[in-house]
């Protein structure tokens, strides 16, 4: 795990202001590498590539970066791990390796192998791992840009500046774009519209105009003969779900299980692999306990697992975590957080993440890293469970609901709709228990807006959205077609929770979930592996049925069967808890002072990116108690701070 950056200035960027630029935008980048720096540049081109290294795997100088193949050719920074690497060499060694030796044992030195025998693409077709990375071919004059199947590692790109400072920029994080005197901050409001929708900037945008992120499984080509990159699918998730669900593994649910098993056994054997301490986050789920107990059997000695817990009981796990630790054996380590300690790490936020980000589970993630990063280098997650094997409760509520409401006629459910909006929240949420569904009231209205909707999977997309209204509050904004919109062709064969899951893995998974826990991990420089996502484990997970997976209204059925063999059925089940805290109580208290000041209707107005007199109604009823506006207002904090943070550095 590190991190890189780049750019290619053959318009005419001075090459004498090559290293001192590079070495910026390396530095900007420190916490995912510590370790080590490195700088590559080509004068008679123009281009640069830097690297930060976290040291995991061959600690010695061998491992060192920017990196030269061994033919001369390629020249690579990467950032990221090939868990099947030393495989790879064994098939390498007969073709390649064995005129001239291996100079050391990083899979950094056998993807470049890789790339002289076989060229880019197969190579990364043959790699099992999670990486961005940027490689320059010095026969062709070509740069490549290339990410992981699943978006694991972040990677951003575009062109900035114009006329002979006009350079193709690149690397893992904004923070390095934004140090190169080429780069113009301009925001894209298209985008922060995006944003306060989704919580976070998805897709292929940035919150920086000509600013891109490089989609999951896609390589990008630059040459000389075109200044416009050339993208490319190398894996396509879509294609790997659609595959599954026409070619369904024809087993018994049991068999699936172990052939489940097996493959989990084995990614999480491979990740296990590091040359510094190793150790997993444990929330007494059942995806990190299922990690947590495979990890256990194939390790020689307690694993080292971690925990946060809060004070407050609606929002703490730990407990459950210990049960399962002390089950299992592992050397568990848990920290409960005050409420002081978790608002401590607010002012934090808007350093850890590039763009703005506002999942308020940021809060958690960044401090089990922090306590996770006193003992280990590398941590193992159960993220991605829910998304393979059906675990949200949205998909069977969305499904149900429509199933119902379909039936009706369109006139009737919008009357159904303005009924329910007639009634305060606040009525609703004091039958929460009977409703069975927390915060009941923001939610029967949220969902009484969307009875018009058409399809289920517009439905849906109302459901898991925050500012339904997004290019109204954000001024001169239009928002862009994405995955969370739009633009995801129909797949007729994925049954409406498949197709649900499908969205959530090409879009929240990426945008949200792994940006959370990479960009955390990173900003105190420890290692997330996420062995759900091992593409062998992606793909069986798509051929099992979707009967399997949801059987008798339980969710995540192979897990659980798998998770049973190795710890007591009554340390799991027990209701799905959120990995968050309470925003919405620490608005009306010790944050309200700091809200206010983001949130002041002058700033609003002079700032000219928001319609104040939306933020500021939400924000009064947020405090009255007569609403919980915690998303909506949560986003718009957490732009208000980047914004800040950005203007002051």
């Amino acid at each position: 795990m590190c991190g890189f950056a780049g750019f290619w200035g053959y318009s005419g960027f001075l090459a004498v202001n090559a290293q001192e630029t590079a070495t910026r935008m390396g530095n900007a980048i420190l916490h995912r590498g510590p370790d080590n720096a490195g700088i590559w540049c080509d004068d008679a081109v123009q281009i640069a590539l830097v690297h930060r290294r976290l040291s995991i795997l061959d600690l010695s100088p061998a491992g060192h970066q920017p990196m030269v193949s061994h033919a001369g050719r390629y020249v690579i920074s990467f950032n990221g791990e090939i868990y099947n690497h030393m495989a790879l060499r064994q098939e390498l060694e007969c073709r390649l390796i064995s005129q001239h030796g291996w100079n050391g044992h990083s899979d950094t030195e056998t993807l470049l192998a890789g790339f002289d025998a076989w060229g880019i693409e197969k190579t990364l077709n043959h790699a099992v791992g999670m990486f961005a990375l940027a490689v320059w071919d010095r026969k062709t004059r070509e740069l490549t840009l290339a990410r992981d199947r699943l978006g694991e590692k972040p990677l951003y790109y575009g062109w900035q500046g114009q006329g002979s400072q006009k350079a193709f920029l690149f690397g893992s994080e904004l923070s390095s774009l934004r140090c190169h005197p080429s780069f113009r901050a301009a925001i894209n409001r298209d985008a922060l519209a995006l944003f306060m929708r989704h919580s976070c900037v998805g897709g292929v945008n940035s919150i920086y105009s000509g600013i891109h992120k490089l989609a999951p499984g896609h390589l990008l080509t630059l040459s000389t003969a075109s200044s416009e990159p050339v993208l490319k699918e190398w894996w396509s998730a879509a294609k790997v779900a659609e595959r599954g669900v026409t070619q369904p593994f024809q087993g018994s649910a049991e068999e699936a299980v172990s052939s489940l098993e097996i493959l989990l056994r084995n990614a999480i054997g491979q990740q296990m692999v590091a040359d510094v301490p190793l150790g997993a986050f444990l929330s007494g789920g059942i995806d990190s306990s299922t990690v947590v107990a495979l990890m256990q059997i194939e390790a020689a000695r307690p694993v080292k697992t971690f925990s946060i817990g809060f004070y407050e009981a609606d929002y703490n796990e730990a407990v459950h975590a210990k049960a399962v630790a002390l089950h299992l054996g592992t050397d568990h380590t848990e920290l409960y957080v005050t409420p002081e300690k978790a608002l401590s790490a607010i002012p934090y936020l808007p350093t850890l993440y590039s763009e703005p980000f506002a999942d308020s589970s940021q809060i958690p993630t960044f401090l089990v890293s922090q306590l996770a990063k006193k003992y280990v280098t590398v941590s193992l997650s159960g993220d991605a469970g829910d998304e393979l094997f059906c675990g949200y409760t949205r998909y069977q509520m969305t499904s149900n609901w429509w199933s119902k409401l379909s039936r009706l006629p369109r006139h009737l459910r919008q009357l159904i709709g303005v009924i329910v909006t007639a009634i305060p929240p606040t009525v609703f949420n004091q039958m929460s228990a009977f409703l069975r569904m927390a915060r009941a009231g923001e939610k029967l209205h949220k969902g009484a807006a969307l009875l018009s909707n058409q399809s289920v999977t517009d439905l849906y997309r109302g459901m898991v959205s925050h500012w339904s209204d997004s290019k109204n509050v954000v001024l001169g904004s239009n928002e862009p077609s994405s995955l969370s919109t739009d633009s995801l062709p129909r797949l007729d064969r994925l049954s409406d929770v498949e197709y649900m899951m499908l969205l959530d893995m090409l879009s929240y998974l990426p945008d949200d979930i792994l940006t959370k826990v990479d960009r955390a991990a990173m900003g105190v420089s420890l290692e997330t592996r996420v062995p759900f996502l091992d593409h062998r484990v992606v793909e069986f997970a798509w051929s099992i049925p979707i009967q399997y997976k949801l059987r008798q209204g339980v969710t995540k059925w192979p897990l659980r069967q798998i998770l049973y063999r190795h710890v007591p059925q009554a340390l799991i089940d027990r209701p799905k808890m959120g990995f968050g805290v309470p925003i919405d109580k620490w608005l009306r208290g010790p944050l309200r002072e700091w809200a206010e000041s983001l949130l002041s209707e002058t700033r609003l107005r002079n700032e000219g990116f928001f319609q104040p007199d939306l933020i500021r109604r939400k924000w009064n009823e947020h405090l009255s108690g007569r609403r919980n506006w915690q998303d909506d207002l949560w986003n718009t904090l957490m732009f208000q701070a980047w914004l800040e943070h950005n203007r002051r550095n």
